[in-house]
């Protein structure tokens, strides 16, 4: 049975299709899509493993003629030379522009077969089918598309919407557990940005979420995400504004990727310690109450998240800071909380501040 989100974009609408069991419905989906012609399915090792002949049958089944190309699992694959390597795999796939791209994976899959559709031919239409949470409540919703370089994550990239989103929750059942707690770090950031309600919903069902073994729960909080963020991407397709919203917790967390090299934190837990980074620095600046505050940093340790990062040096942080995307003139924006479900864009931390909450958090 699906549960379907419609992203409302006019001429670029779309809809993200949730279910367990519905990976057989590929083929079908993308035809009702008005999808057409050949395809290329990028996945990687392990998802493959698991995910990818269902995929291909489902689509052969619609009358598809379908390829696959497998890649490394990890960030590091999210880079230039696995993009150059990808246009030459559409190229010996017989991809025109009027073929389709299959991104079937977690987000760094779904970020870089993104930034190859919207590039290769000067764009051709793409699928997501997030394979993990994280990629399901989160980078698979929006169109953003993109790669890492060595100065920082996410620098090259571009607002390329998918044709549909197709996210079958059984596809969870093979993700190891660390992946699949990182993926609540983001769920939890819905309810801090927009959603009191849902925050107290996730505060009070956080160990079940923490044990993942109750489907229809999963399902109804991915729908959940997927709605705020349908709604928030609808307003403001390409973040000039409102869809700043999402980066809660993901200037400190995404620096702190880099200084750690890619992989010593999977994505949710940076957000997770980010996030606590930014909700201390909304007591000091925008009014969020230490209740709050401590709300914030018990439900990351609940789910069984990191909240701190003991042993990197604020210095190194900082730099990785300064070639954020989302800082202006060498000071980095933040966005911070005046209450649980509301947030504000565009702040500034003062240095002393920043450094004092960054020790604080650590010692």
């Amino acid at each position: 049975m699906l549960y379907d989100v419609p992203v409302n974009l006019g001429d670029r609408a779309y809809e993200i299709h949730i279910g367990a069991g519905v990976l057989g419905q590929l083929g079908a989906l993308c035809a009702e899509a008005g999808l057409k012609g050949k395809c290329l399915v990028i996945t990687d090792e392990n998802v493959g493993e698991h995910y990818a002949k269902p995929a291909l049958q489902s689509l052969e089944t619609a009358g598809y003629t379908a390829g696959m190309t497998t890649l490394s699992p990890g960030e590091q694959t999210k880079c230039g030379d696995r993009v150059f390597e990808l246009y030459s795999r559409c190229i010996e796939s017989g991809l025109d522009r009027h073929s389709f791209i299959v991104a079937l994976g977690g987000g760094v899959v779904g970020d870089l077969a993104g930034y190859v559709a919207a590039t290769y031919l000067r764009g051709i239409p793409f699928v997501q089918v997030p394979t993990s949470l994280l990629a399901m409540v989160d980078s698979s919703v929006g169109g953003k598309t993109g790669i890492n370089i060595p100065e920082g994550k996410n620098l090259v990239g571009a607002f390329y919407q998918p044709q549909l989103v197709l996210a079958d929750l059984d596809t969870l059942k093979t993700l190891p557990l660390r992946e699949l707690r990182a993926g609540l770090a983001e769920v939890v950031k819905y309810g801090i940005i927009y959603d009191a309600m849902f925050f107290n919903e996730l505060e009070a069902s956080s160990q079940q979420l923490a044990d993942l073994g109750d489907i229809e729960l999963l399902a109804q909080v991915v729908g959940r995400c997927c709605e705020i963020k349908a709604r928030v991407v609808a307003q403001d397709e390409r973040e000039g504004g409102l869809r700043a919203i999402l980066n809660f917790g993901h200037t400190a967390g995404h620096a702190l990727e880099k200084v750690a090299g890619y992989g010593e934190y999977v994505h949710g837990e940076a957000v997770a310690i980010g996030s606590v980074f930014a909700a201390r620095a909304s007591v000091e600046l925008t009014g969020l109450s230490p209740a709050d505050c401590d709300r914030i940093e018990k439900i990351f340790q609940a789910l069984g998240l990191p909240v701190n990062a003991p042993g990197y040096k604020w210095a190194d942080l900082r730099e990785a800071l300064a070639v954020d995307k989302k800082t202006v003139g060498g000071m980095p924006k933040f966005v911070l909380s005046s209450e649980i479900g509301t947030v504000s864009i565009g702040n500034e931390i003062p240095e002393e501040t920043m450094e004092r909450i960054w020790h604080g958090l650590n010692e």
